[in-house]
């Protein structure tokens, strides 16, 4: 038996998160693609010819958080980077990377889906 006590539940919106103030349109973003639970745009340091985040508007932490807390949430975060990819004639394949912690190279604190394509990628990253 786990006696560990469950995490608490994440805030709506993180006033010191940058994805957070993308969200809410305090900080401009070239959007490409919105939906009432998610905001998809173009990262400012792409790794690749195109290169999305997908976002959902409330704030998590980590992809463990969406899990733990709005299962569901990790299916349509899936989705609308499928969308995303197929919106940006992603055909040829592409790469979704969802990094959870700093070792494994998340620098912004609120889960967001890397949507990465328009060239060839290796195997295996990092």
């Amino acid at each position: 038996m786990d006696d560990a006590p469950a995490p608490a539940a994440p805030e709506a919106v993180d006033p010191d998160c940058l994805f957070c103030l993308i969200v809410s349109g305090e900080i401009p973003a070239d959007i490409v693609r919105e939906t009432d639970r998610t905001i998809a745009f173009r990262d400012i340091s792409p790794q690749a010819p195109t290169h999305v985040l997908v976002v959902p508007r409330r704030h998590y932490r980590d992809l463990a958080a969406v899990v733990n807390f709005d299962p569901a949430l990790a299916g349509v975060i899936a989705q609308e980077a499928v969308a995303v990819a197929r919106a940006q004639g992603l055909d040829d394949g592409y790469r979704i990377v969802v990094n959870t912690g700093a070792e494994a190279g998340q620098t912004v604190f609120h889960v967001h889906a890397h949507v990465l394509g328009g060239r060839s990628f290796a195997w295996p990253p990092g």
